[in-house]
């Protein structure tokens, strides 16, 4: 199995909420907050390439001291 998110280089927004197992509007929230992985506009959608949302993810797993905390 791939460690890749997806086969698609990009995802929208509704793809990264249903990854996040959140809601679209809660995906544009964390974006407007800038709580999101870094997406561009193209048109009237948000696109997440899927290095990038990879690479948030590991930054957020990284920073959860309570989870390291767990783990060790």
């Amino acid at each position: 199995m791939s460690d890749r998110i997806a086969d698609s280089p990009l995802m929208n927004t509704k793809d990264l909420a249903r990854l996040l197992q959140k809601s679209p509007a809660a995906i544009r929230q964390m974006r407007y907050r800038g709580d999101a992985p870094r997406g561009f506009r193209r048109g009237r959608d948000t696109l997440y390439r899927t290095s990038e949302v990879e690479r948030w993810l590991k930054a957020q797993e990284d920073a959860d001291v309570l989870g390291q905390r767990a783990a060790a």
